[in-house]
């Protein structure tokens, strides 16, 4: 399975940036992205892991749950 890189823009806009098979190589590619885009604000990069680009677009867009409060 290969690894994307995806750009999320605001109201669930995303953009695939590129497709990795390796995941260093993802990372790398997304942390260089990352580090240039201080004239891209409300942007974030990720990167995701699934059988294809449309199965990564659906994760990207689930509402994941904030975690229960612990005993802090």
């Amino acid at each position: 399975m290969p690894y994307y890189v995806y750009a999320v823009k605001p109201f669930a806009q995303l953009q695939k940036l590129a497709e990795f098979p390796i995941f260093k190589e993802a990372s790398v590619h997304a942390k260089s992205l990352r580090a240039s885009q201080a004239a891209r604000p409300g942007e974030r990069i990720k990167v995701m892991f699934a059988d294809d680009a449309q199965t990564a677009e659906d994760m990207l867009l689930q509402v994941r749950e904030a975690p229960p409060d612990g005993d802090d």
